[in-house]
């Protein structure tokens, strides 16, 4: 049987004047950004904005993809297809779900993140210079 990917949605969520972070409960642990896998029959735009409620409580509204990322070695749980979205964050913070803490960063403070969410900051940074 031929194994496929999975596809996954991550959320780069603009919220005072930074962006959010959820600290993973799960493996691998560490700062990353929110997001997770799609559910079967859900858009990749329906799975980010439940995403983004389930683990920071954010209602957000997308403002574009910004990229989709597909590194076989991205995620060293197995191979996944991501598709970032750029979102305004409303509401009030807070950690769930999988996420143990939540918070927010200024880009010039991220720390060291899980996965290739580093690589997806700095995209996300020369998004902003071009706009």
């Amino acid at each position: 049987m031929k194994k496929s990917p999975k596809p996954v949605v991550d959320i780069i969520i603009e919220y005072k004047g930074g962006v959010v972070l959820i600290y993973r409960k799960n493996y691998p642990k560490g700062y990353a950004l929110p997001g997770g896998f799609v559910d079967y029959n859900e858009s990749l735009e329906k799975a980010a904005i439940r995403e983004a409620k389930e683990e920071t409580n954010l209602k957000v509204k997308l403002i574009c993809q910004l990229h989709s990322y597909s590194n076989p070695k991205r995620d060293p749980r197995g191979h996944t297809i991501s598709t970032v979205f750029i979102a305004k964050g409303y509401g009030r913070l807070k950690a769930k779900d999988d996420a143990r803490d939540v918070k927010v960063f200024k880009l010039s403070k991220i720390p060291k993140l899980c996965f290739d969410h580093n690589r997806i900051i700095q995209d996300y940074k020369k998004y902003l210079l071009g706009k």
